[in-house]
């Protein structure tokens, strides 16, 4: 089991899942410094892994969502995938 939670963290919930999945797409499409080296790199392959992780995630919760949860699901992939289609046609 894991440690006592921390008090200062917020409740797991798919709403942060979804940012943490969508921060990591956003590290990986150069678009945030990464957090560690605050460097700015773009790596396609591990941004796109992290877009169908969350489409993924759309997938086998399809009808558990909120509608909230259901939107912000979608309006970050909306974004993701724009933001990918950019990177890609730049990396040419």
């Amino acid at each position: 089991m894991a440690e006592p939670p921390n008090n200062s963290l917020p409740s797991p919930s798919m709403e942060s899942l979804f940012y943490m999945l969508a921060t990591s797409a956003l590290v990986n499409l150069g678009e945030v410094p990464n957090p560690v080296d605050q460097q700015q790199k773009t790596d396609l392959a591990l941004a796109g892994h992290n877009i169908d992780t969350i489409i993924l995630l759309q997938e086998k919760t399809k009808g558990n969502l909120t509608p909230a949860e259901e939107r912000l699901c979608l309006e970050i992939l909306n974004e993701l995938r724009l933001k990918y289609a950019n990177a890609s046609r730049v990396k040419k």
